[in-house]
């Protein structure tokens, strides 16, 4: 009768368990650690946890989506790359609105969400694994994908005045394309 061994042994197909099974352990210990300041640190400075934590909901699952498209030889990762950037990008446009209650900026955060999102994930994928073309599609993505959410965000927050961070807008873009300037002049070297 076979009997169920839990034990890390190599396996000849791709590599040894042992380092998938200690990659897991260091990600979730390390989630586990994270997750573990935080409640100790509410709990010290009398601040509401759950408001804060309940993005991560949402940011872990595309997190762990975008790893495993990652993975060398993961199969279909390309649809995977998608999905985890438009599930942690949501998960991250969640954080920011509930920590700044700044919820009308959905009028325009929907462009960082798609096209940008998944643009960021295709040039990651693109870079890791080797693939200009990818690259360079996701590249293009993100940049307009950038380019729709500067002007919404612009029109949005300081020509109709949804809410008072208008003035801090316009600053943020110009930095950001000004930055933007440098480093494709750098690049270009």
């Amino acid at each position: 009768m076979n009997e169920l061994n839990f034990q890390d042994k190599p396996d000849e197909t791709n590599g040894s368990m042992k380092t998938t099974s200690n990659k897991f352990s260091l990600l979730f210990g390390g989630m586990l650690v994270g997750l573990g300041i935080i409640i100790l640190l509410g709990q010290i400075f009398h601040f509401n946890v759950a408001r804060l934590i309940w993005p991560f909901f949402i940011i872990t699952p595309g997190v762990i989506l975008l790893v495993v498209a990652n993975r060398p030889k993961a199969q279909a990762s390309e649809p995977l790359i998608v999905i985890g950037s438009i599930i942690t990008m949501t998960g991250l446009l969640l954080l920011y609105q509930t920590l700044t209650h700044h919820w009308a900026s959905w009028a325009y955060a929907w462009a960082l969400i798609a096209p940008t999102s998944f643009g960021l994930g295709f040039w990651w994928h693109g870079h890791y694994h080797h693939r200009p073309d990818l690259k360079k599609n996701g590249k293009e993505l993100t940049k307009i994908g950038m380019i729709i959410f500067s002007i919404m965000a612009v029109f949005f927050e300081v020509i109709l005045g949804f809410s008072s961070f208008g003035k801090v807008i316009v600053p943020v873009l110009v930095i950001g394309f000004g930055a933007y300037l440098l480093y494709e002049a750098n690049r270009k070297k």
